[in-house]
């Protein structure tokens, strides 16, 4: 029964490692997302001033209205992309902390079983030696009886 016990214990702590494994991929995967879109975000905020400063030299020359439209409705793309990036960017922030979540209150049950497992490995090795010491006192109270009878 006690083994059957310990048997439980560790096909329990075996099936949470798995999920605490699962719930640490989801959370790094989704800390890269997160990463991923600040990368999106410097490049197109780079690309932007990049394509401001390229406006600000060819107006310096003159230029017409057509070419002018022209860069202010790619810079307007650009800020739109801008947002759209920020807004996938909030989400994978808050993907990650609800990931985090999940993966903390799952290495607690990991932790939690752990520390059962090894109390009840304790308490199994405790039981064995005092079986162990209980036969030897058997076999020296039978060993101090034959004595005293011969």
């Amino acid at each position: 029964m006690a083994a059957n016990n310990n048997k439980q214990l560790e096909t329990l702590l075996k099936y949470e490692q798995d999920k605490e494994q699962q719930a640490a991929n989801t959370l790094r995967n989704a800390e890269d997302d997160y990463q991923q879109n600040l990368i999106r975000l410097e490049s197109v905020s780079e690309y932007r001033l990049e394509y401001m400063s390229r406006l600000s030299q060819r107006s310096a020359n003159g230029l017409d209205s057509a070419t002018y439209n022209h860069y202010h409705a790619f810079i307007n793309k650009l800020d739109y992309a801008s947002e759209q990036v920020k807004i996938a960017m909030h989400q994978a922030k808050a993907l990650v902390e609800q990931s985090r979540q999940v993966w903390l209150k799952q290495r607690q049950k990991v932790q939690a079983v752990e520390m059962l497992t090894e109390q009840r490995r304790r308490a199994l090795a405790i039981s064995a030696q005092r079986k162990e010491q209980n036969m030897f006192d058997e076999i020296a109270t039978q060993q101090f009886i034959r004595r005293k009878i011969s």
